[in-house]
């Protein structure tokens, strides 16, 4: 496959790691054209109306696109099934190079230039969160820990314990907001920053396709960090049948 970039680099972002739909097309120029829907969980029905009306209002055919831009989460299990897959047939289609990006990341991209500690926080369902740190830095942030998954509390405990200025953003900042209420130097971002953008995503993109930092389609996978919930249920369904056959509880 030819991953040779076209002339006048156009980029096709998709985002679907939480409950929000992201699409957006963009380039040198910055994001022409994007569209974010959020409700219900219906990414599949939702994705390709939303990719067509973003290019329609773009002025963008999708045979012009040369790079396919992807948040691979961590995330909703189904939703990132969703856009990934999406986007790695589209680039196969258009036989275009691919770009994945962290759905953390491009939570903290749009805070970039907060002088506090970074925290994006994803719900992930299940009284966890995902999470990672970051600090602004020229040009952007720069991530500080691993990716992570813990629980609420584990992440308000050592936030707290850190004694650090922190801005939450993230549906998980939001839904759990009432654990950082009575500290100060914790501030919990606004719903605008509740969902990782489509439009961070172009964005960071850019500089990547400029470097030609591509990969194939075939490499790109979603980011889960855990278990898929089927297949937590079915390791506890498994468990139980265990124990109750005698096995060691």
């Amino acid at each position: 496959m030819d991953f040779g970039v076209r002339t006048g680099v156009i980029i096709l972002g998709i985002e679907t790691s939480t409950e929000q739909v992201g699409c957006a097309i963009g380039g040198r120029e910055g994001v022409l054209a994007s569209v974010h829907v959020t409700g219900g969980r219906r990414h599949a029905e939702t994705l390709t109306p939303a990719i067509d009306f973003a290019r329609r209002q773009a002025g963008i055919e999708l045979s012009q696109v040369s790079i396919i831009a992807v948040g691979l989460g961590p995330g909703l299990f189904t939703g990132l099934r969703v856009g990934v897959a999406a986007a790695k047939a589209i680039a196969m289609a258009l036989r275009v190079p691919m770009v994945g990006l962290s759905s953390l990341d491009l939570l903290a991209f749009p805070v970039r230039h907060s002088p506090r500690l970074i925290v994006p926080v994803i719900d992930a369902k299940r009284g966890e969160v995902f999470t990672a740190r970051y600090r602004h830095v020229p040009g952007g942030v720069q991530r500080m820990s691993d990716y992570d998954v813990m629980t609420p509390d584990d992440l308000a405990s050592d936030l707290v314990a850190g004694a650090e200025e922190c801005l939450l953003v993230g549906d998980g900042a939001r839904r759990y907001a009432d654990l950082f209420a009575g500290d100060d130097r914790i501030e919990v971002g606004t719903v605008g920053t509740a969902c990782p953008s489509a439009n961070a995503l172009v964005e960071l993109a850019q500089p990547r396709a400029l470097r030609e930092e591509f990969v194939q389609p075939a490499e790109i996978e979603p980011m889960y960090l855990r278990k898929a919930d089927a297949l937590i249920n079915w390791s506890v369904r498994e468990t139980a049948g265990t124990v109750g056959a005698g096995g060691i509880a």
